[in-house]
């Protein structure tokens, strides 16, 4: 039967307030479920969370996250896995991984032939230990695998004559037979600047759960975001499709670079460059929507709304507003809204360096003391021993001083539902979306220089809460901040929010940035941060910034307190917490959401017992088919329920009137 809002859930009468009209309930959008992965590990049964505050958990939950890593890595030596976690170095199996060196990027260099004099170049061809970068006959042919990101192009000339390839010993040289002077190009290498990265956990593959051949790798972290969501959820697609219709769901994620790896945009791109046809696969593969598109097409089967709102860094709070709005119209009662990024790869990495954004190998070692031999500290992030490697475990450090932020891959998924639609089927309460504010920064001199857009957002954000619950509510409140780790962040970001605190009349207001363990992860960061958020919530540990030994001498702070080390702390104390996010271009989005300790609380005293009572008894089903989940998924990685045989619904499927339609599958109709 199609959900409805039963009579038996009328709430009690709320007392009238004068801003009434400008009040929003924070009970009227569940979060039911959360699932997912990033560089901490599995989102699902917080353990991501656990990963990150794990020098502050006790030896038994200790020991329950190693065994939870071990089983998504396939290693059970405890010490690698946490060493795999987390911002780190480059993984050894990078190349294999993501289809390019850190060690030894692929690019041409510009060089001029002079008749048969030779090539000027300096370059030399590294040893990889890797047989297809030192086949002693590599040849054009080997140049054009897509794994290389190599491309053998002819010269900026019109002239269409024969190309040879040659191995000068350095390099490898392409060029037209012209004995006159002429400008070409040499396939040569280069060791990237950027030495640290928040990758996945070492070892876990997504695409080996599900047949994902010519998939790019952000596809397959969306749909393994999105299953471990429904996992957690505690219902699955058939079980959902039995209570609500198909316009009663929608499915907002994406990416913000799209999917830029050989299989979608990346491979199309260089597809004449590498002398191969384009496949009809990499253009939609690379559509920054797809992530969605996926999770409809081969997941849930869904037919109702979906998309993505692309706003940079920011994206993810952008797509939650979209979620927000359609379940607090009635348009939608339950959204997978989420965002999937795998921005780890060559050119991306070298966009983002070029702007100056990240933090580079050299100035990491210069922050640190490398090239001095300058004992700076015995803080994490310091380093005693001279021309020695940087401690790249520390190369994000959120509000301390700092060179540039970390860029890292995550896909997240969270399941949202009407406050009626998560009481009839039982589903959990992890928390409750107030509201999401998003501003532009008006004129800038910078397109990626922040500005005043931030204290918009955050100030109606803070005034919006304050509204909803009480003033007394801001001082229960903790901020997850956007937490770069770039210089320019961290003075305007602490500027913005000290500010807030002292109009707001808040002190020793706390402050994290998961970017500190997790790395920047572009659209999906804010996710990034509600994720960690939950889990402040259910285990009363605010994360720290653990990666530097004190803040920057020009963060503003009087009013903050940005905890360096992993705090304990009851959960009621931040029943309130903001989520702030700032992205390129003036995109800036701040919310902010209610513990689920006080949303259940605010739903059981507005409900009578038997109400009450009614709900309880189907989230213990509800529990019981998710903790299956949990407990199936620590001790193997599963399948995906990947369906890519599913009969597609035909027109003669469908049973069609002027008051809607049906499909197959589908218990409720479609209203039109």
């Amino acid at each position: 039967m199609r959900l409805r809002r039963s009579p038996t859930m009328n709430r009690k009468a709320e007392t009238p307030s004068a801003n009434q009209n400008d009040c929003l309930d924070p009970t009227s959008v569940i979060i039911a479920s959360a699932g997912g992965i990033n560089p901490a590990g599995r989102s699902s049964d917080h353990q991501a969370f656990l990963r990150v505050v794990y020098d502050a958990l006790p030896a038994e939950l200790q020991a329950s996250t190693n065994a939870a890593l071990a089983t998504l890595t396939g290693n059970a030596n405890d010490e690698a896995n946490l060493n795999g976690t987390l911002v780190r170095a480059w993984d050894d199996d990078t190349h294999a991984v993501r289809g390019w060196s850190p060690e030894a990027m692929v690019f041409h260099q510009p060089v001029t032939e002079s008749s048969d004099q030779g090539l000027r170049s300096s370059n030399r061809k590294p040893d990889l230990n890797n047989p297809s970068l030192n086949d002693p006959d590599l040849n054009t042919a080997d140049l054009s695998k897509p794994s290389l990101n190599t491309s053998n192009a002819r010269p900026l000339t019109e002239s269409t004559a024969p190309l040879r390839t040659r191995d000068t010993g350095n390099s490898l040289v392409t060029n037209p037979k012209q004995d006159n002077g002429i400008s070409t190009y040499q396939v040569t290498y280069k060791r990237c600047a950027i030495q640290s990265a928040g990758q996945l956990p070492q070892g876990f593959h997504p695409g080996s759960l599900y047949k994902s051949k010519h998939h790019p790798r952000g596809l397959q972290m969306a749909l393994y975001a999105a299953a471990d969501a429904l996992g957690n959820l505690g219902m699955n697609a058939d079980e959902l499709k039995q209570h609500l219709a198909p316009d009663d769901i929608a499915v907002y994620m994406g990416s913000t670079a799209g999917q830029l790896d050989m299989e979608g945009f990346g491979g199309m791109l260089c597809a004449p460059l590498l002398g191969q046809r384009n496949t009809s696969r990499q253009l939609p593969m690379g559509i920054s929507t797809m992530p969605a598109d996926f999770i409809n097409a081969y997941l849930l089967g869904n037919a109702g709304s979906t998309g993505s709102n692309n706003g940079a860094c920011a994206s993810f709070l952008y797509n939650l507003r979209m979620a927000l709005d359609d379940i607090r119209s009635g348009r939608r009662k339950l959204v997978l809204v989420g965002n999937s990024e795998a921005p780890l790869l060559a050119g991306i990495v070298e966009g983002f360096n070029a702007m100056g954004a990240l933090a580079t190998e050299e100035r990491l070692q210069a922050l640190q003391g490398c090239s001095s031999g300058q004992q700076t500290d015995t803080e994490p992030g310091a380093l005693t021993t001279a021309n020695s490697q940087p401690d790249y475990r520390s190369a994000s450090r959120p509000f301390a001083d700092n060179v540039g932020f970390t860029l890292a891959e995550s896909a997240q998924c969270f399941v949202l539902a009407s406050r009626d639609t998560a009481l009839e089927l039982g589903l959990n309460i992890l928390g409750g979306v107030g509201d999401v504010f998003i501003h532009a920064d008006g004129y800038k001199k910078s397109i990626s220089a922040p500005g005043i857009g931030n204290y918009i957002t955050m100030g109606k954000a803070m005034a919006s809460a304050q509204r909803a619950l009480g003033k007394d509510a801001l001082k229960h409140s903790f901020v997850q901040a956007h937490g770069s780790s770039t210089p320019q962040n961290r003075t305007t970001e602490s500027d913005m929010l000290n500010r807030l605190a002292n109009a707001f009349d808040l002190t020793d207001w706390p402050v994290c940035a998961v970017k500190a363990h997790l790395g920047h992860s572009i659209s999906a960061a804010s996710a990034d941060q509600l994720l960690m958020t939950l889990g402040s919530w259910t285990h009363g540990i605010l994360p720290g910034i653990t990666t530097a030994p004190a803040i920057a001498a020009d963060v503003h702070q009087a009013r903050l307190n940005i905890p360096l080390a992993h705090t304990p702390i009851a959960p009621r104390d931040i029943d309130l917490a903001f989520i702030n996010s700032k992205g390129f271009g003036g995109n800036n989005a701040s919310a902010w959401v209610l513990s689920g300790h006080q949303v259940t609380a605010r739903i059981q005293a507005e409900s009578a017992d038997n109400e009450w009572q009614t709900y309880l008894e189907r989230n213990k089903v509800v529990k019981e088919k998710q903790q299956a989940y949990l407990t199936a998924v620590s001790r193997e990685n599963l399948s995906l329920p990947y369906r890519d045989k599913e009969k597609q619904p035909e027109p003669d499927d469908i049973e069609l009137s002027t008051e809607g339609m049906s499909l197959p599958g589908w218990s409720e109709r479609i209203v039109f």
